[in-house]
């Protein structure tokens, strides 16, 4: 019984370190709301911290962008530090930030943009990636 028992816990184990290998999240933020950024900073670095070759994206598009816009956010110190992870990325629907009127040059350090927001999380998850609508 013992036996069965640690053979179990070893695939039990084995598949758990098998699912985290392939870890891929895509963040989807539409909300100017603080607290929703705040949110988002909490789960990149609760997952970063658990698993170091996590790929996770967070897509801004329509007030979303503001968590990126220098004067505007407020977690620009976070961003620009989890920026500077290679397997951290921050883009911004470039759609968006004509129709409010922001350059590129307003965007805090590491950040990227992508012709259309939505078309970027339809690609990740046709690429396998998971989804989290960031709404707290």
């Amino acid at each position: 019984m013992k036996k069965y028992f640690s053979l179990l816990l070893l695939m039990s184990s084995s598949l758990f370190v098998f699912a985290q290998a392939d870890y891929k999240v895509v963040f989807d933020l539409t909300s100017k709301d603080s607290l929703d950024q705040q949110a988002v900073i909490r789960w990149l670095k609760e997952i970063v911290n658990q698993s170091k070759d996590a790929k996770m994206e967070v897509v801004m598009y329509a007030k979303g962008i503001n968590m990126v816009v220098k004067d505007k956010s407020a977690v620009a110190d976070a961003v620009t530090e989890l920026a500077q992870n290679k397997n951290i990325a921050f883009r911004v629907c470039a759609v968006a930030m004509k129709n409010q009127g922001i350059d590129k040059s307003q965007l805090l350090p590491g950040v990227e943009t992508v012709p259309d927001g939505i078309y970027e999380i339809i690609s990740k998850q046709r690429d396998g990636w998971g989804y989290i609508k960031a709404k707290n």
